[in-house]
């Protein structure tokens, strides 16, 4: 009502003409309601209703007169009449869920949250509005939410749509706010919850996402999808255990689908419940032979060895496949079979296809990587490094692992986190999140360089920097050990920024034959990232790029960054073990030469191969592959001949 003194007015006009008026007394009584005058309101609305028992209008408004006249026992007693005679009445649902949630009934009033959305979804503004948003014509959506939202502000099903619109549009910061104001009002919105969880995993926010995930479960346990969205977001905060609870639960409860049972083969891997995870994938492929993703998890345990059946199946699969990624992990899967049989030449052959159908998925450009390169060397000079010495963040606890996949850096890490003062974690994607959005101010137009960005930074502003990721990363902790792992090996890009906002950090580069590194990574299909794998050629010539950038970075910042190389770790391992711990700056320990007894959680490709005592096998695998490595060994140039040494004027 946006005019109730008008209304009041007019109605009792029509009532001093026609006395006895039932609508003209409704509107009487709602005017006085919403004037604030309660008691003339309940006087007026309780005779209504007592004339007139089969309004559901009348009981909604004398429900809501009640509740202002703090009366919440009388008030749910009419408000449950009012839709008990019209359950499409949104306002008495939505005003029945405040009562119940008010007196600590939770779950009715969750019940009455949905009920009330369903009964608005069929207001024709709305569904105008929804026929707006499924063409992507978001300003008319927008203009018809924005008045509806007027006549009611606690209009939760319009302030979802309006958040749905927000995050369709790429503003997930109000999108997230908007979906966050819909669950004040309605708690029990288990679409605008849901939409809220899917948004906060997609940036920062995961640890956020967790408490709405676990509500939705709550509020809906038969709902399987809830489970696996909660799982899901476990596992990459590191909550393994508690995500394989979750699909253990589902696999047992009517959840026995093919995808469920490779993703708890995918916990238990990480786990290093190596039996278990091979029988969560030979589950997932009986109930489906061409599922690609069960197949390479299975051959990317690297322990496991298919067999001339398990090629038979795989081969008549791929005749039906019609997904490219699909048909790629099969590919793979293949390469790796053929691979373990001794078959190089048809192992190479699938290993080729996977990656050309890979590579036509992603985008990548290696020329950016090279001119990127140039920038970080000609920006991060001796003079720049020591003029911002002093500034950054002083906390010490990060290690970072760096380098190409496939370069021995999980070993690397396997061999710390054994250790009593350093915890393992992941793959941390935090310091790329804050190296993209620096870069952001480049690609707006804001900055011409990253020298430019830098240069606009207090010393306070790096240090916030540094501490946003201390502060990022926390969530991954879960011990109170004084120094962490980060093990996301592309971090090589970032060394300088590392350097200036966490000056006091660690930074190890994990370096390997490049042949069989990057051999070792063409071959690996990853879940994402690493889009550069997937050609020989353009592998070689990152792997180049990478040597030059550290090798730059070494010249300007001698002794900044340990380097590990893996052939002298197979060689050498307590003497290289000594010499790493020695550049972290912590006692030796034995634990760390005893490094495959560590039952830590392991969600690399090397999980399976970090568990066993090193073995020199591996090192030379490559060359078995020679003939056809042609494109990578003139793509690496003397950065292969003169491995481990760089080449000199590189």
């Amino acid at each position: 009502m946006s005019a109730p003194a008008m209304a009041l007015a007019q109605s009792r006009e029509i009532l001093r003409v026609v006395p006895g008026h039932p609508q003209a007394i409704l509107i009487e009584g709602q005017a006085l309601r919403v004037t604030g005058q309660f008691a003339e309101a309940l006087g007026v609305l309780a005779r209504l209703a007592a004339e007139q028992p089969r309004s559901a209008a009348t009981a909604c408004e004398l429900g809501l007169t009640l509740l202002a006249l703090d009366r919440p026992r009388d008030a749910m007693a009419a408000l449950r009449r009012a839709v008990a005679l019209k359950p499409d009445l949104a306002p008495a649902w939505a005003a029945l869920a405040d009562t119940l949630r008010a007196q600590g009934n939770e779950a009715e009033a969750c019940a009455a949250d949905v009920s009330a959305i369903q009964a608005a979804s069929r207001d024709p503004v709305l569904l105008r509005a929804a026929a707006a948003l499924g063409e992507a014509q978001f300003d008319s959506a927008e203009a018809l939410l924005a008045g509806r939202l007027q006549a009611n502000p606690r209009d939760a099903a319009a302030l979802r749509m309006l958040g749905e619109i927000a995050w369709r549009k790429g503003d997930l910061q109000q999108a997230v706010e908007l979906l966050n104001r819909t669950l004040a009002i309605a708690p029990g919105f288990g679409a605008a919850r849901e939409l809220l969880v899917r948004i906060l995993a997609l940036g920062p926010g995961v640890a956020d996402a967790i408490p709405h995930a676990r509500r939705l479960v709550a509020d809906a346990p038969r709902e399987a999808g809830h489970a696996l969205l909660l799982a899901s977001l476990l596992v990459r905060t590191g909550e393994q255990e508690e995500a394989r609870t979750l699909y253990r639960h589902l696999v047992s409860h009517g959840g026995d689908q093919p995808r469920v049972w490779m993703n708890l083969g995918h916990v238990e891997k990480t786990l290093g419940h190596q039996a278990d995870a091979i029988a969560a994938y030979r589950r997932a492929i009986a109930q489906n032979p061409a599922l690609g993703e069960a197949w390479w998890s299975l051959a990317n345990l690297k322990t496991v060895k298919l067999d001339a059946a398990d090629i038979a199946t795989m081969s008549a699969a791929l005749a039906s496949v019609t997904d490219e990624e699909e048909a790629a992990q099969l590919h793979f899967a293949l390469g790796k079979a053929h691979e373990d049989a001794a078959e190089a030449e048809a192992s190479f052959a699938h290993y080729a296809r996977g990656n050309a159908l890979r590579r036509q998925q992603v985008e990548y450009d290696g020329a950016e990587v090279t001119r990127a390169v140039a920038d970080h060397a000609a920006l991060f000079t001796a003079p720049f490094l020591a003029a911002h010495a002093a500034h950054g963040c002083p906390a010490r606890d990060p290690i970072f692992v760096v380098g190409l996949p496939r370069s021995g850096s999980t070993l690397v890490e396997q061999i710390l986190s054994s250790h009593s003062q350093i915890e393992g974690t992941m793959e941390l994607p935090d310091l790329m999140m804050l190296a993209d959005r620096l870069q952001a101010r480049i690609d707006s137009g804001e900055f011409a360089s990253l020298g430019a960005v830098l240069a606009s930074l207090a010393p306070a502003d790096l240090a916030r920097l540094g501490e946003e990721y201390i502060e990022r990363t926390r969530v991954h902790r879960k011990t109170d050990k004084p120094l962490f792992i980060d093990k996301m090996p592309n971090n090589w890009q970032h060394v300088g920024l590392i350097r200036l906002i966490l000056p006091n950090a660690t930074i190890i580069d994990a370096r390997r034959h490049p042949m069989g590194c990057c051999f070792s990574g063409w071959k690996q299909h990853f879940a994402r990232g690493q889009v550069f794998t997937y050609d020989l050629a353009e592998i070689g010539h990152y792997y180049r790029d990478y040597v030059a950038q550290m090798a730059a970075f070494d010249r300007q910042a001698p002794g900044a960054v340990h380097r590990v190389i893996y052939e002298r770790m197979v060689a050498d391992t307590e003497g290289e073990v000594r010499r790493l711990l020695a550049h972290v700056g912590v006692p030796f320990e034995d634990a760390c030469l005893n490094f495959w007894q560590n039952r830590r959680a392991v969600r690399t490709a090397s999980s399976e191969q970090v568990r066993q005592p090193i073995f020199t096998d591996g090192v030379d695998h490559w060359k078995l592959f020679e003939p056809w490595l042609g494109p990578l060994r003139d793509a690496l140039g003397d950065v292969a001949t003169a491995y481990p040494d760089v080449p000199a004027g590189i």
